[in-house]
């Protein structure tokens, strides 16, 4: 069992910045259960969109685990196993070996990574786990899939931390929402912490977002980014003051994903159902346009980012919202 000492050294003790979000999100939370109670009973319990989530067909086939197979073992900060993040996993093993570790340079390595993540693993919000869980399934949040691409970083010996924040969705984003999680956004600002992760290549720290498949961010309608590109004034932009560097996921992110499937099963089933349709428009857009990079090419050309309409504003002590 891990020692308090070694949570503080590891950051799973959140602090002050998330603690505020985790308080303001339960409290947000809560008054739209409890001033919404028969809307919420209708919503969450049964899909608005009348339809079945179904779990994609996993992209991939883990590569076989041998024992000789080497990986960096330290207890260096940002280079160790942390939280929902076991860069000594056999399957995160065997995976950066299939992926070139220790034959690529450190940045062809991370893009590698980077890569094969954003590629192969695809969203569906589901509650946390381990690394290994979510290659098995082969999806999950962009926490999960930021995780893995972490965890094959620190596999390789690189060192590569959470860049965390409370994310104001874009329009494509929110749109997915049923009218629950809207409330609740509105209520809030916010309705995830997200993260991007940052990579230490050469003497700088890399930023990157392996979350979104380029399918799905054809359907959105944003770039195809690639490892060195934020997903901040892309489809992210954080509420002021919240954002925070950390070895690792501190305890707390995904309580209210807890609450969310345990109290509105439906209301997940229906975003993870609005996702796919937005993976295969984008998988058609893709299409038509000859592929990612004539897609990406133009896109990039025209492209602003689009939010939903709300104000907002930040002092000292309080950050507030108004629609």
């Amino acid at each position: 069992m891990i020692s308090l000492l070694e949570m503080k050294d590891r950051e799973y003790i959140p602090n002050k910045t998330y603690l505020k979000m985790l308080i303001g999100g339960g409290l947000a939370f809560s008054k739209i259960f409890l001033t919404n109670m028969s809307d919420v009973k209708k919503i969450s319990r049964k899909p608005s969109s009348g339809q079945k989530y179904v779990r994609p067909i996993k992209r991939y086939i883990l590569p076989e685990y041998k024992e000789e197979m080497q990986y960096f073992n330290t207890n260096e900060k940002y280079k160790r196993p942390t939280l929902w993040c076991n860069s000594h996993d056999k399957n995160i093993i065997a995976l950066a070996h299939q992926l070139g570790v220790f034959k690529k340079t450190d940045y062809e390595f991370a893009e590698a990574a980077f890569e094969w993540s954003k590629r192969n693993l695809e969203l569906e919000i589901i509650t946390l786990n381990d690394v290994d869980q979510t290659l098995q399934r082969g999806t999950g949040t962009c926490m999960h899939i930021n995780s893995v691409f972490t965890a094959l970083c620190r596999c390789a010996g690189l060192k590569a931390r959470y860049k965390m924040f409370a994310a104001i969705e874009s329009q494509p984003m929110y749109d997915l929402y049923d009218a629950m999680m809207q409330k609740w956004y509105d209520a809030l600002g916010f309705f995830s912490i997200e993260t991007d992760i940052e990579v230490y290549i050469d003497g700088k720290w890399v930023v990157g977002h392996a979350g979104p498949t380029p399918e799905r961010q054809a359907g959105m309608g944003v770039p195809i980014t690639k490892l060195g590109e934020d997903s901040l004034g892309t489809w992210f932009e954080a509420v002021p003051g919240t954002m925070f560097r950390t070895e690792s996921i501190p305890y707390g992110v995904g309580l209210t994903m807890r609450l969310l499937s345990r109290l509105g099963p439906g209301t997940l089933n229906t975003l993870n159902v609005n996702t796919l349709s937005q993976v295969e428009a984008g998988r058609k857009i893709l299409e038509a346009k000859g592929g990612e990079k004539k897609y990406d090419e133009e896109i990039r050309v025209k492209f602003k980012p689009k939010y939903p309409d709300l104000d907002y504003k930040s002092d000292k002590k309080n950050i507030t919202f108004t629609r």
